[in-house]
């Protein structure tokens, strides 16, 4: 059940009712370092203390292993206040990260041709 305040704060008009850096209280370096492939999941271990409701929607979306950009998109926060929040979750334990894993070399020619194939294919 979700109650009336656990929603996004958006309003179809103004756009976002609060401004992305009040989440984060202006924070703009996370803790730890994440980069956007970074994969992040929860640990189960319930964080002590408040957390506001961007950390707990975020904590809701990590049950799986999932990206800190997915988690940015489903969110609707930039990278940088997902990363900050993200990080004060590993912090007090709730969440685990792991670089992001190459199985490729990501200069590849090959690989880079086939990203701008399917790029035009969008187009």
């Amino acid at each position: 059940m979700v109650a009336a305040g656990d929603g996004p704060w958006l309003d179809d008009a103004a756009g976002r009712l609060v401004r992305p850096f009040t989440v984060s209280n202006g924070r703009t370096k996370p803790s730890i370092a994440l980069d956007l492939m970074s994969q992040v999941m929860a640990t189960g271990v319930t964080p002590l203390g408040y957390l506001g409701p961007e950390h707990a929607q975020a904590l809701d979306l990590c049950r799986a292993p999932v990206s800190v950009a997915e988690v940015a998109a489903h969110l609707r926060l930039p990278a940088v206040v997902t990363k900050v929040l993200l990080s004060d979750l590993v912090d007090c334990g709730a969440l685990t990260t792991k670089p992001p894993a190459f199985h490729h070399n990501p200069t590849d020619r090959s690989l880079l041709e086939a990203v701008l194939d399917g790029l035009r294919r969008q187009l």
